[in-house]
């Protein structure tokens, strides 16, 4: 077996342990996850994907251990499963890209028809009514398409421009004959007497439309998830890369000159006294 380079063998082991630490934080990321959507509706359709997490990072993990294993003790069976084991990650990594990238496109006109079907808000049900309310106080927008005019005359509370968003976010004044109201997320009612009728025709609510903004960002999410693949991929790679460069020198046989043995006693030459010699 021939000697391996200490320098590809501590990188080796340097970029095993990465990637352990990296799987590991990833399936802790998706424990909490699980965690956090098993009260949702849509579990069900996403817990094949949650399991295919699972066992993904888990084998990676593993996977990383067996290449520090490997490396340090130069065992080739172990560097042998870890190179051919993240070589299939990495292809089915390589597969999630194309169809991640693929989908993109899909996804945001599947976001702009969903929200379109709401319209009008009149008429919407009250769990799209909450959705929307919530993604006006987290977007800083008002309404899905034609901003605050998409309420009609009843403007919900986080439409409101305050004073310190103005100088951030674009603001306008809202039309005449419309009010504020407050919009419970969990019931059908409103708030009446004080809070329904704040008529300051002072009061800003916000221009940017609500829609736009959110095909932006899940266009945005979907691109940071193919940059996070695109470069896990490449670690793992370069691991591929550098078991194969073990592999290939654990197998190069170091040259040892041979030792000949013969039971032959050498020949020697007696050799004469100096005053002999010169008789």
């Amino acid at each position: 077996m021939g000697r391996i380079n200490i320098c590809v063998k501590r990188a080796f082991i340097f970029v095993c342990v990465l990637i352990g630490i990296i799987s590991t934080l990833l399936l802790a990321i998706t424990l909490f996850g699980h965690g956090y959507a098993h009260e949702a509706e849509e579990i069900e359709e996403i817990l094949p994907g949650i399991v295919i997490l699972y066992v993904l990072e888990a084998a990676i993990l593993v996977l990383s251990i067996l290449g520090v294993y490997g490396a340090r003790k130069e065992k080739k069976w172990a560097v042998v499963l870890f190179s051919v084991g993240m070589s299939l990650a990495s292809l089915y990594l390589f597969v999630e890209c194309v169809k991640a990238y693929n989908s993109k496109n899909e996804m945001e006109e599947l976001t702009r028809e969903e929200h379109l079907a709401m319209m009008p808000l009149s008429g919407a049900k009250q769990k799209d009514i909450q959705r929307i309310y919530n993604m006006q106080t987290n977007f800083k927008c008002c309404g899905p398409v034609q901003g605050y005019q998409d309420w009609g005359t009843d403007i919900p509370i986080s439409c409101l421009c305050s004073d310190e968003d103005s100088t951030d976010f674009k603001c306008v004044a809202r039309g005449n004959n419309t009010r504020f109201v407050i919009h419970y997320p969990n019931s059908d009612m409103s708030e009446d007497d004080d809070h329904k009728g704040l008529m300051d025709e002072h009061m800003l609510v916000y221009e940017e439309p609500c829609l736009p903004i959110l095909i932006s960002f899940v266009g945005y999410e979907i691109s940071l998830i193919i940059g996070t693949l695109v470069a896990l991929k490449a670690l793992w790679d370069i691991g591929v890369a550098l078991a194969i460069t073990i592999l290939c020198q654990m197998r190069r046989k170091v040259n040892v000159p041979p030792v000949i043995f013969t039971s032959q006693p050498p020949q020697y030459r007696e050799l004469c006294d100096t005053a002999e010699c010169l008789k």
